[in-house]
């Protein structure tokens, strides 16, 4: 018997406030605390795209910016 909660909920902005659908995922790491294979992620709607990714790329932390659909399919056992 699986035990691990069912979330059915959209995938949603990590823009603060936002409860728009996410589209995007904004792959970072913090090269100070975290080793260079290392991926966190923010999920972004259109709207906040371009502000979350400028947030994350002037501290040098945005390794790649991809839609939800392909960081899916990447991330999917084959």
């Amino acid at each position: 018997m699986n035990n691990e909660p069912v979330n059915d909920e959209p995938p949603i902005c990590s823009a603060k406030g936002c409860r728009a659908a996410a589209v995007w995922v904004l792959a970072w790491n913090n090269p100070k605390i975290h080793t260079p294979e290392r991926r966190k992620t923010w999920l972004a709607c259109d709207d906040h795209r371009e502000h979350l990714s400028s947030f994350l790329g002037v501290r040098g932390f945005l390794k790649d910016v991809v839609t939800l659909e392909e960081w899916e399919l990447r991330s999917s056992p084959e």
